[in-house]
């Protein structure tokens, strides 16, 4: 029988985290954590190649805290494939638009779906999948915690890209189910994953915030099946200010490493407030970690212990033991949905981002203290097993959410609100942030889209970021390029 009940002594747990924190930058080296590394492996760097536009005038309203366009959590917002990229977004008459260029191209071809975004919620993003099976690009669009919208393209359609015109004509009608499987009316956070066979995997949460679960489903080229819920809403946590019977995991990303494995880090997010210090923060605590080597069907902690099956009566619930892999309470602020990646081992990391105790024990308006205080943290797994954490040194001036990407040499890159860069080299252990690029000229309003495709492909960093405007009036939305070390 697995513990559903987790007790947090919040000072405790707050000390130990603190305490697994290493130096920001001017510490000394303390070695790579993922390997050996090769004496000549250049460190991270940044050659800046193009900024391209995708519309004059994308929709843009505000709303909790973020923009339909760019909340980093969607994936993909941006695709990459058989040397061309693709794009998704709404247009300023709420028109879902879809994209594609050649990888080096200044100019961008449309289409235009046949579906308009129903509400001003900035949860409703569009969200790309490719199945390699049988080369359909795949869009999900408009749903939070209500029904969804899927499109596909025809078949082969990104398998031989130059022989193919880019119309609306090339993608199918606009669904309310997929492929006619029904999923749960309570839909949101749509997230496309291929596994290494070339299927395709749709990770999403159903129910509502404080109360959901995650759950997956898998296409095989010719039909949609479900697999089933695989986090539980249930069980009791409790911190020092109360108890929560109800919530929901958000997920950083569903991610298949070079090991074959499927990754998962999460924060938990209660229902009940009453664990908090104070009302105006987050309910979130903890960031877990589970994997699956099964395809999604079993989960298990860091250390390999079964913890929660797929579509059956034991999924992952909140106080499995060894999941918890950097313990927080609800105190600080801690983000939902951040980022994770993983390196050419197939280790992970993540990022993660709080209001540091150093800054005060609690946080009583997460916008505004997140934007004095907050601070972004790189954690990882190292060879040994051993969770290693490093402050970015770099103020987060945002309430919102950084994206993680790892190049060919595993340095780390930070892509920061507003569209900074900073980044850590793998020679050094993490242990060398700076600021690489300060977002400048750039006028993003805050979270951008990081293309996580594209740095395998051809060694570029690509991301999405919208141009800030006022109340309602669209603005530009625009893809800029990075070189990174080949």
């Amino acid at each position: 029988m697995r513990r559903l009940t987790a007790v947090v002594p919040a000072m405790a747990l707050l000390t130990t985290a603190l305490l697994a924190v290493a130096p920001p930058s001017g510490a000394a080296a303390q070695g790579p954590t993922t390997g050996t590394a090769r004496a000549d492996a250049p460190g991270p760097a940044l050659t800046r190649v193009a900024d391209t536009q995708l519309d004059s005038r994308a929709i843009y309203f505000v709303s909790y805290d973020g923009l339909v366009n760019n909340n980093s959590f969607q994936k993909n917002g941006l695709l990459t494939y058989q040397g061309h990229q693709y794009a998704a977004w709404y247009t300023a008459d709420r028109t879902a638009v879809v994209a594609r260029r050649a990888l080096g191209a200044s100019s961008w071809q449309t289409a235009r779906l046949p579906h308009r975004l129903t509400v001003d919620d900035s949860h409703n993003v569009i969200s790309m999948g490719l199945s390699r099976v049988d080369g359909r690009l795949h869009l999900n669009m408009d749903s939070h915690s209500n029904g969804f919208f899927y499109v596909k393209s025809a078949a082969g359609l990104l398998d031989d890209p130059t022989g193919h015109a880019w119309n609306s004509g090339q993608f199918g009608a606009v669904q309310t189910t997929l492929d006619g499987l029904a999923l749960t009316p309570r839909f949101t956070y749509p997230q496309f994953v291929a596994t290494p066979e070339g299927r395709l995997q749709l990770s999403y949460r159903a129910g509502v915030s404080g109360n959901g679960r995650n759950a997956l489903a898998e296409y095989d080229g010719s039909r949609w099946t479900a697999l089933g819920e695989w986090s539980a809403s249930t069980g009791t946590y409790t911190s020092e200010h109360g108890s929560s019977t109800a919530r929901n995991m958000y997920l950083h990303g569903v991610d298949y490493g070079a090991d074959g494995r499927l990754h998962a880090f999460y924060t938990w997010r209660e229902q009940n407030s009453a664990v908090m210090c104070a009302p105006g923060g987050l309910t979130n605590h903890d960031t877990g970690y589970v994997y699956s080597a099964d395809r999604g069907r079993t989960w298990r902690n860091a250390a390999g212990t079964v913890v929660g099956t797929t579509g059956g009566p034991d999924p992952v619930a909140v106080g499995d033991p060894g999941t918890v892999v950097d313990p927080l309470n609800p105190d600080h602020s801690l983000m939902n949905q951040e980022s994770q990646a993983t390196d050419s081992a197939g280790l992970p990391h993540a990022i993660i981002s709080y209001v540091p105790g150093r800054f005060g024990q609690c946080t009583t308006g997460y916008a505004a203290d997140r934007t004095a205080n907050g601070r972004a943290f790189h954690l990882l797994k190292d060879s040994t097993g051993a969770w290693k954490k490093t402050e970015i040194p770099v103020p987060l001036d945002s309430s919102q959410r950084t994206r993680l990407v790892l190049d060919r040499h595993d340095n780390a890159y930070a892509v920061m609100p507003y569209g900074r860069i900073a980044a850590a080299s793998r020679s050094s252990g993490y242990t060398d942030w700076r600021t690489l690029f300060d977002g400048a000229g750039l006028n993003a309003f805050g979270e951008v889209v990081v293309d996580d495709t594209r740095v395998a492909q051809d060694g570029v960093l690509s991301f999405m970021y919208q141009r800030k405007s006022a109340g309602t009036t669209p603005s530009p939305l625009r893809v800029i390029d990075f070189r990174l070390p080949s």
